[in-house]
């Protein structure tokens, strides 16, 4: 399975709490419209600082590669990344795949 990690800093213009309104409220019907998403999770700080270098991270779990990619290919695909690009400074995406070391 794989599953994709992207790490979110705010707009300089949002609040922590905006943006954090934004991440677990406004934008997660956008992640749930993908097509082929078997697990999504939004985590986001508990306390803001300037020297975060990150304020969320999404977590989506596909398949395999190519079902991610026809994801974020179709038009909800889109409209989640422009979504996240509007209210995003910085987004840093990563394809992992997970070991549990712990459960």
């Amino acid at each position: 399975m794989l599953k994709v990690i992207s790490l979110m800093k705010r707009r300089d213009d949002m609040t922590l709490e905006e943006f954090r309104q934004w991440a677990t409220v406004e934008h997660p019907p956008f992640g749930l419209k993908l097509p082929g998403i078997r697990r999504y999770f939004m985590s986001v700080v508990l306390e803001d600082s300037p020297d975060l270098p990150y304020h969320a991270v999404s977590e989506f779990w596909f398949d395999d590669k190519d079902a991610m990619m026809a994801a974020f290919g179709t038009p909800e695909g889109k409209a989640a990344a422009e979504d996240a690009i509007a209210h995003c400074s910085l987004r840093t995406r990563l394809l992992t795949e997970e070991t549990t070391i712990l459960a």
